[in-house]
């Protein structure tokens, strides 16, 4: 998935977004409420983690421009205040979910995990097709039982082309969702990455290409 965190602190702002890449999403940074906006506005986020207390611009002023957008990315709202009124007031704005600091890097992740299932049409928590199993929850993918141990890039792909049941994916997508801002459009590691999976799933091929549009698992 692709994720933005939102936090003014530097520090905790780049071990969140490590901790999530660890989980295989692409994931981007912004420190102001105005930074986030911007990002906002020229990528796809499926996640946006949220600090409230933003400077620039207030975190509970981006909640409120995310609602109603499309498409409409989940909202995980962070913040230091632990108060119900404060978290119904979070959740009145418009956010999907509240974590309240400090708080656990797995407690993050799995909620991160959760949203991203409702940010797009819903799919089972086990992805299933032509003989793939992929657990996203265990990181494992098998094909006809046989363990198949995919690199981090490899797995996002392989999750993108299963969600998308067969349809066509480009690789406009899957640079989308599968790496990050400073990913160069230009350089063909989606093409690579998609040669490398193709080799590890083993045969008869699976993943086929749809020339001029992109990859798709039949």
């Amino acid at each position: 998935m692709r994720v933005l965190v939102v936090e003014d602190e530097p520090m905790l702002a780049d071990a969140m977004a490590e901790w999530l890449r660890e989980e295989t999403h692409a994931v981007d940074t912004a420190h102001d409420g105005a930074a986030a906006l911007e990002r906002i506005a020229v990528n796809d986020y499926d996640v946006i983690v949220l600090d409230r207390d933003l400077p620039r611009v207030h975190g509970d002023d981006v909640c409120r421009e995310l609602v109603g957008s499309e498409p409409a990315a989940r909202v995980l709202m962070l913040t230091a205040a632990a108060e119900i009124d404060d978290r119904v007031a979070g959740l009145s704005l418009g956010a999907d979910d509240y974590l309240t600091k400090p708080f656990a890097f797995p407690e993050l992740a799995a909620r991160v995990q959760a949203l991203g299932r409702r940010a797009r049409p819903a799919v089972p928590p086990v992805l299933r097709r032509a003989g793939i199993t992929l657990d996203p929850a265990r990181r494992e993918v098998f094909r006809d039982g046989r363990y198949v141990p995919l690199s981090k890039k490899e797995f996002a792909v392989l999750t993108e082309l299963l969600r998308a049941d067969g349809a066509v994916v480009s690789a406009e997508h899957l640079l989308e969702k599968a790496w990050d801002e400073h990913a160069d459009p230009f350089t063909g590691v989606v093409r690579l990455t998609v040669l490398k999976l193709r080799r590890k799933l083993g045969d008869p091929p699976v993943v086929g290409t749809v020339p001029g549009a992109g990859y798709r698992i039949a």
